[in-house]
This record gives C-alpha cells, sequence and structure tokens, in this order.
C-alpha cells in the first residue's frame, strides 16, 4: 500500500499537523530521527487514521504515492540542508518536497536552485498557528512552482483553518515566497505585540489601573475593530493568579526580558535591502533587544530617576479611549508597512504575490489574525497596486479621526518617561508620508558638501554639484 503524504519531523507541529492530514482521510507516512519514536507516535494516534512509521529515508520514499508529496518539519538551517541533500537521491523527478519550517528566504532560494535540476519540486511554506493551529486549521503560506502547487492543493486545503471566504492557504508566489510571506507575517506580529504591551504598559503604569479591570478593558476592544487573536490572549493574561503558589497574578513575575527567534530581525535586515521602511516593525525588534539588558537597565535606572509625577491630561477613562484609538492607528500603520514590504519585493523577485489573498489566508488560524484583515482584503481587491494601506479613503477616514488622540497617548508616554516605541514610531511613519517636503535636502547638501555626492534641484532637470566653502583656514 502506498500512502497520500509523508512528513518528517514528528516535534509538536509535526505531529499535530500528520494528525490534521490523517482526520482528513489521507494516509500518512512519518518519520523521526529514530523509528521508536514513529512507532510510539503512530501506536499513540492510530484511531485517528492511516498512519505508517518508517525507519529508514528508503522505507519512508517506497512508502509513498507517485509524485510524492513529503513535508518536512524540522528546525531549519542545517538540518533542512542534511535531509534535502539525503532525500534527493531517493526521489523522482517531480516529487514535492516542503519545508515548513521558518527557514530564511534566501536560503530556501539557495535549496531551490540545488533541487530544481534533478527535477525535484521544491517548496518553502510558512505555517503559522502554533500547535493548536497546527492540529485543527494552520494558516498556510506555500510558495514555489505554480503548477505543482495544484497537486498539493487538494491535501493543503482541507488541514488549512477555515474562515467565511474559505480554507486559509493560498499560492503565495514563486520561488521562496512562502516563506517570505512568513517572514513578514511574523515582522507584523512582532510590531502588534510591541503596540499591545505599549498598550497595557500605559493602562497598568501610567493610569494605575488594576489587572482586572485591564482584562476587561482588552476583552471590550476584543469585541470591536481591534477583535483579534493577540487582543483576545492578552484580555486572558494580563491578570492570570500566579501558578506557582504565590500571591498576586502571574505577569508580574514572569522576567521582562522577551526573547525572538530571528524572524523578525531578518524582515527588519530585508526591508533595507529592498529599501521599504518599517519603523513599527523594526522598532518592536529593539524593543525586545533592549529588554534582554535586564542588568543594565537597572544600573542605568539607578543613575537617571524617572521624571517627576505629573498630572494626567484627562480622566482615566477618556486616557483609555485614547490609547484604544492610538493602537488601533498604529496597528494600520504597521500592516501598512509589512504589505509595502511583500509588495515590493514581490516586483523585485518575481513572486506575483496577491496582496488581497495574504490578507485572505490571515484571517484565520495565524498569530495575527484580526477582524479589520476582512477591510485589507477588500482594499487591495479594489486597488491591487494601492501603492500603500493609507491612501485607501477607508483607512483614511479612520486615521483621520484617531490622530489627535494618537498623538496624545505618544505625548504623554513621552512626558512620563515610559516610552512607547512602536506607537511613536508609527506616527513618525504617518508624519512623514503625509508631509510633502522633508528635511531631506539639507541631508543632500551635505552629502554634496563632503563627498561630491551630487544632488538634484525641484526647479530644473538634471544632476547637480556645488563648490562650497572650503572648512580648510
Amino acid at each position: 500500500m502506498t500512502h497520500d503524504f509523508g512528513i518528517i519531523g514528528l516535534g509538536v507541529m509535526g505531529r499535530n499537523l500528520a494528525r490534521n492530514v490523517a482526520r482528513h482521510g489521507f494516509s500518512v507516512v512519518v518519520k523521526d530521527r529514530d523509528l521508536e519514536t514513529a512507532q510510539a507516535f503512530v501506536e499513540e494516534v492510530k484511531d485517528e487514521g492511516t498512519f505508517l512509521a518508517a525507519g529508514t529515508e528508503a522505507e519512508f520514499v517506497q512508502a509513498l504515492e507517485k509524485p510524492r508529496r513529503i513535508l518536512m518539519m524540522i528546525p531549519a538551517g542545517a538540518p533542512v540542508d542534511a535531509v534535502s541533500q539525503s532525500l534527493k537521491p531517493l526521489l523522482d523527478e517531480g516529487d514535492i518536497l516542503i519545508d515548513g519550517g521558518n527557514s530564511n528566504f534566501n536560503d530556501t532560494d539557495r535549496r531551490l536552485k540545488e533541487l530544481t535540476p534533478s527535477g525535484i519540486r521544491y517548496f518553502g511554506m510558512g505555517v503559522s498557528g502554533g500547535e493548536e493551529g497546527a492540529l485543527w486549521g494552520p494558516s498556510l503560506m506555500p510558495g514555489g512552482d505554480k503548477e505543482t502547487y495544484a497537486r498539493l492543493e487538494p491535501i493543503l486545503t482541507q488541514i488549512a483553518a477555515k474562515v467565511d471566504s474559505g480554507p486559509c492557504v493560498t499560492w503565495c508566489g514563486y520561488g521562496s515566497a512562502g516563506h517570505f510571506v512568513k517572514m513578514v507575517h511574523n515582522g507584523i506580529e512582532y510590531g502588534d505585540m510591541e503596540l499591545i504591551v505599549e498598550a497595557y504598559d500605559l493602562m497598568r503604569h501610567a493610569l494605575q489601573l488594576e489587572p482586572s479591570e485591564i482584562a476587561d478593558i482588552f476583552a471590550e476592544w476584543n469585541r470591536g475593530e481591534l477583535e483579534s487573536f493577540l487582543i483576545e490572549i492578552t484580555s486572558k493574561i494580563v491578570d492570570f493568579p500566579c501558578d506557582q503558589g504565590g500571591e498576586g497574578i502571574l505577569l508580574d513575575k514572569i522576567l521582562d526580558a522577551a526573547g525572538q527567534k530571528g524572524t523578525g530581525k531578518w524582515t527588519t535586515i530585508t526591508a533595507l535591502q529592498v529599501g521599504i521602511p518599517i519603523p513599527t516593525m523594526t522598532a518592536a525588534v529593539d524593543a525586545r533587544i533592549v529588554s534582554s539588558f535586564h542588568e543594565l537597565r537597572g544600573k542605568v535606572a539607578e543613575i537617571y530617576p524617572s521624571p517627576p509625577a505629573m498630572e494626567l491630561p484627562g480622566d482615566k477613562k477618556q486616557i483609555v479611549n485614547w490609547i484604544r484609538e492610538a493602537l488601533y492607528a498604529s496597528k494600520i500603520c504597521s500592516y501598512a508597512q509589512g504589505f509595502d514590504l511583500i509588495h515590493q519585493a514581490s516586483k523585485e523577485y518575481g513572486f506575483e504575490t496577491r496582496l488581497d489573498e495574504m490578507a485572505r489566508i490571515w484571517k484565520g488560524g495565524c498569530i495575527i489574525r484580526a477582524k479589520f484583515l476582512d477591510r485589507i482584503r477588500t482594499a487591495f481587491q479594489r486597488d491591487p497596486e494601492l501603492d500603500n494601506l493609507l491612501l485607501d479613503e477607508d483607512f483614511a477616514t479612520e486615521i483621520r479621526a484617531r490622530v489627535d488622540s494618537w498623538r496624545k497617548v505618544v505625548r504623554l508616554s513621552l512626558d512620563l518617561g515610559m516610552t512607547s516605541p512602536a506607537m511613536a514610531a508609527s506616527l513618525a511613519y504617518f508624519d512623514q508620508l503625509r508631509r510633502r517636503r522633508l528635511p531631506a535636502n539639507l541631508i543632500q547638501a551635505q552629502r554634496d558638501f563632503f563627498g561630491a555626492h551630487t544632488y538634484r534641484r525641484l526647479d530644473k532637470d538634471g544632476v547637480f554639484h556645488t563648490e562650497w566653502p572650503s572648512t580648510v583656514d
């Protein structure tokens, strides 16, 4: 008997995806580093579908229907190279090898070049939703050969999360588009999380609200324009009691040093290479890095006291409303940056990614799933070549209605010495884009002065250089 689908790597994600595939009627061959692990898994889940544990790669490949469909759920980097190369001589032309990990899209491009001459169809596929998503329906972001995607589509559409607009999977584009889209998804996730914690910080430490009050506020926000997975889980976290027998809430016991696995950093690096500003996401990455300097922050705090106490510029209920509006406006700017990056990279790398489809498949299953993605989808359906979400009249109307609150919140955080780096970065991004004239003309003059780098003029065509006054006496 041959099987429909193969999965290599039985960590939490691999195990749950295997169960998801089998639950939808497809037979699955699984392989892990040792046969005992694979056999124990099959014994555990044998009532959920048809599974086979393979001991060697040759047995694994021979047990699959041709053209073979294989998903690697293994750590990014060297392990993907090792498994890909060991499978290469065993696979036939037309077989499909999918990397479902968080690989750097540049590595995916390299592997495509290495495997394509052999006829193997290599796919990089982003998988978002965590262990629950993997089991019950993730958001899937496959990229590669468009025609070959048709061979994967019957399985992927079955196992993906389902929303009112369909399954949360689509062909994301040629080449490494799948991993590129997943990278940007994670960059947006970084921005979203930082914006939320800044809102929390202001309510907890500026307004001195009780954790239960903040939980109620986030729960209320989740019933409105900010409805999203991250707002929902935040409402459950902020007043969760200590689970180790201590008094108070768990959040107050957690070390304030945020971890990261690198995809946010990759997003920032790539944006610099493509030439697209993503200041909200970059501020979020920087904030995580600053948080890791826990000891240094303690030393600096000893030297520099907080600003003196000040009277709040309004009643607490009013300020909470400002914070909500600032969070929403900042979020629009963050997503505008992310979609702009995908749009420009798609043109530069030839991905042919549809932005409306990216908004659609992020509506369910993934970490950044949110109500307002429907509106982003609609904006790009109206104008597939929309240069920036800030140009969409619906979003422009919402920004204009919230900009005063946004400024008040950023000003308040600065006055209190708390800082809201992502909100401030979003506001600076908005303000820079809305100005017809920026002071970059002085930068151009400086560059020409010290390096004869030339400049262009507003009143004449051409490139100019000026003989500036000498700095030598």
